[in-house]
């Protein structure tokens, strides 16, 4: 049996034409909805989730190109723009009753989260990013031997066909490179969590480095047009970061105050995966958000 949050049921959703995303949801209440990063799916909110449960709408959803969601082929390389990917959880909302609500996203789901924000000011209510800086100025402080760090960011932006076919040649080493690499606690993932991120994983290579293609290109193009027209998250937000700053050279709050007036910048000291690693930090910097 696969995992799963407990107390959740699972849904399929219509979100665009041709497009479903596979999305678990739990509890009543305000709506928050949590999106997931790379190289994971809905499953790494698990704890957080269930917490929140108690008294909100949790919807947990794969996003488009992960997990159980839909996989539609990059004809355009704008199929897996934030943007296109923001318009999914905006209509998924307003498919299950919701016309505004939190958002909260780790990772790559977190720059969705981020474009969402952007897109939709009058949708979200409150916005949570774990560890990411918006896609501009990610590109902008990558430089330098330091930057080896994200060398998969620049080996997925490579045009369609060697990214793909050399992460195919072993892609449970390659995924599981950054599960290792990423975590300060190896027990935070459990075998089975493990096992399915795996499994997600290499079922989804195009989609995967689609998503990743499209935010060396069309993404940055929508960053740098709203950093032009001064446009920022006008919501509350609140972002929990390791200090990536120390080590490549930038001040992640004066990053994040740039494109967050209304902004909480807390640095952690768990690894990447902070929603496994350190729910009662996260369940708790979520919970002082939305009462702000």
């Amino acid at each position: 049996m696969a995992p799963k949050i407990t107390g959740f049921t699972q849904r399929r959703v219509t979100v665009a034409e041709g497009v479903e995303l596979n999305v678990a949801v739990g509890g009543s209440g305000d709506p928050v909805v949590l999106l997931h990063g790379f190289p994971q799916t809905h499953l790494m909110w698990r704890h957080v989730a269930a917490d929140l449960a108690a008294d909100h709408t949790v919807i947990c959803p794969d996003l488009r190109g992960y997990g159980d969601s839909d996989k539609p082929a990059d004809t355009d390389g704008r199929t897996y723009s934030k943007r296109t990917m923001a318009a999914d959880v905006v209509a998924l909302a307003r498919a299950l009753g919701h016309d505004r609500f939190a958002l909260a996203g780790h990772d790559r789901g977190a720059l969705v989260a981020i474009r969402a924000g952007l897109d939709h000011p009058g949708t979200i209510t409150h916005l949570a990013s774990l560890d990411v800086l918006p896609t501009l100025d990610m590109w902008e402080v990558m430089r330098g031997a330091s930057a080896a760090v994200g060398f998969h960011l620049y080996l997925m932006a490579q045009p369609p066909g060697l990214p793909e076919t050399m992460i195919n040649a072993a892609p449970d080493e390659f995924f599981g490179h950054f599960l290792d690499l990423w975590a300060t606690d190896p027990d935070a993932v459990p075998a089975d969590v493990r096992a399915a991120y795996l499994k997600a994983s290499r079922e989804a290579v195009p989609s995967i480095v689609a998503d990743y293609r499209a935010s060396a290109a069309v993404d940055i193009e929508h960053d740098e047009a709203d950093r032009r027209a001064g446009n920022q998250l006008r919501m509350p937000v609140t972002v929990l970061q390791q200090d990536w700053g120390a080590v490549l050279g930038f001040d992640g709050a004066a990053r994040w105050r740039a494109w967050a007036p209304d902004l909480e910048h807390t640095t952690v000291s768990c690894g990447h995966f902070m929603a496994e690693e350190a729910p009662a930090e996260v369940i708790k910097a979520l919970r002082e958000l939305l009462i702000r």
